[in-house]
């Protein structure tokens, strides 16, 4: 079920609603709301994942009842059980085509399908098996599990919670002081990532397909790979973090605080600041769970920079089963090594200039994030340089006004939560959004969300 469908807005989350403040004094009943609710909304996609995820829970649950205080062997197997079912499922097809490339021959393809919120769910299992295993976490029943695991605002594209940052929650009273403001900021946030989807990520999409599309096979005319690389980068920014500011606004709505997941990203100095910015907590988890472990950057020069390769390597991998994303991630990992090496020399470079040279990577990065291979990844370069030639290009407005939205002023969480004050003009702003958005989304297909094949 996509959050910007009529169906979710008019139908499924406002009885979800309903019914858990119906319940609010009784925290069994409203917590079972929210994971029948959960099933329903991943069921929706495709009834037969929602067996897969529900029984990698119960494992990982059974798992941590039965470890016992030294914990033995448990929990690293049910921790390695489920990356090898993230591997199985996302990877096979890539590893059989690299070993074909290697053999020059023909392998049998896994017939198995990507279940759709694998990555993210997958995360939240190990996130929890290792906290326990640092004993960081307690041991929850069956239905918390259920609870944490499957709670749908972050279900299928996150943010990725930490037990410690959510499940605490789950016992406060909906009903506490606040809950009409909590309310009423969390459906703010939900029209302002509703209206960023609908009428910049989804009206951005077509351009960045057409020129990516014509990479495929010639080299794109100046303008159009222009206006595509950028309708892609800004695309992808606001159908990412419009998906976020809905989860978070859900979950204000029920009296839950989600941590943000983007800080104004574009406005980002240098490639570290940009990583503190973007996707903050998948960051987060690559950096508490995989860099640390590794070493970090007290362990020596050369542990740091292994540390940091070997995690952006993983962390485009976990992107996408290509070559291109391991590449993308390649860079970024030697972007931030040399990012490092530079704060040592003591040279400061003029905002502007750290600015400038930081958003020429990070959007060049994306060319090849969005190529479907290397190839039409150089097509787009070289469109970029004019060997196509001259012309072409569309929605320079709509992108220039992406360009300010996601450059100027707070992100959409912090100025809800921060600096937008009860009036009646901004409800009833937030409100003609809310329905011109509905009404939008009601005369075509509803456009997924681009993280969600992550």
């Amino acid at each position: 079920m996509l959050f910007q469908t009529q169906v979710f807005v008019l139908g499924f989350l406002p009885l979800v609603l309903a019914l858990y403040y119906l319940l609010a004094h009784r925290l069994v009943a409203r917590e079972w709301v929210l994971i029948v609710a959960s099933a329903i909304f991943y069921g929706w996609w495709d009834i037969r994942f929602l067996p897969l995820m529900v029984g990698q829970t119960i494992v990982s649950w059974a798992a941590a009842r039965m470890a016992g205080p030294g914990h033995g062997l448990l929990l690293p197997l049910a921790i390695a059980g489920n990356l090898l079912i993230l591997a199985l499922f996302k990877y096979a097809d890539f590893a059989v085509a690299s070993i074909e490339t290697i053999l020059a021959t023909d392998l049998p393809r896994s017939p198995l399908i990507l279940p759709i919120g694998i990555s993210f769910y997958t995360f939240h299992l190990v996130t929890y098996l290792v906290d326990l295993r640092r004993g960081e976490a307690p041991v929850y029943g069956l239905r918390r599990m259920l609870l944490y695991v499957m709670y749908f605002p972050q279900l299928v594209a996150g943010p990725i919670i930490r037990q410690s940052e959510i499940m605490w929650q789950f016992d406060l009273d909906p009903l506490r002081p606040g809950c009409a403001e909590r309310i009423g900021r969390g459906a703010a946030l939900f029209v302002l990532g509703l209206a960023k989807k609908i009428f910049i990520a989804d009206k951005l999409a077509p351009v960045a397909d057409n020129a990516f599309a014509t990479a495929t096979q010639t080299v794109p005319l100046f303008g159009e790979a222009w206006s595509g690389s950028f309708a892609f980068a800004f695309q992808l920014f606001f159908d990412f973090s419009a998906y976020s500011e809905m989860a978070i606004g859900i979950g204000l709505m029920m009296g839950l605080r989600l941590p943000d997941n983007f800080n104004v990203p574009y406005r980002a100095r240098n490639i570290q600041d940009f990583w503190r910015r973007w996707h903050m907590t998948l960051s987060r988890f690559f950096r508490d769970y995989f860099y640390i472990p590794l070493g970090g950057s007290r362990s020596g020069p050369v542990r740091y920079v292994l540390a940091t390769m070997a995690t952006m390597t993983l962390c485009g991998l976990w992107h996408g089963a290509g070559w291109t994303f391991v590449v993308w991630g390649l860079l970024h990992g030697i972007a931030l090594v040399l990012c490092r090496g530079w704060s040592f020399t003591g040279i400061r470079m003029p905002g502007i200039a750290s600015w400038a040279l930081t958003m020429t990577f990070v959007f060049a990065g994306w060319v090849i994030f969005r190529a479907v291979d290397f190839e039409s990844a150089s097509r787009m370069f070289a469109g970029l340089g004019g060997a196509g030639g001259w012309g072409g290009g569309k929605s320079w407005a709509l992108i220039g006004l992406a360009a300010a939205i996601s450059m100027i002023g707070p992100s959409a969480t912090i100025f809800t939560s921060e600096k937008l004050r009860p009036r009646l003009g901004y409800a009833m702003a937030a409100g003609i959004l809310l329905t011109a958005a509905v009404l939008e989304v009601g005369t075509g297909q509803p456009v997924t969300f681009i993280y969600f094949q992550f």
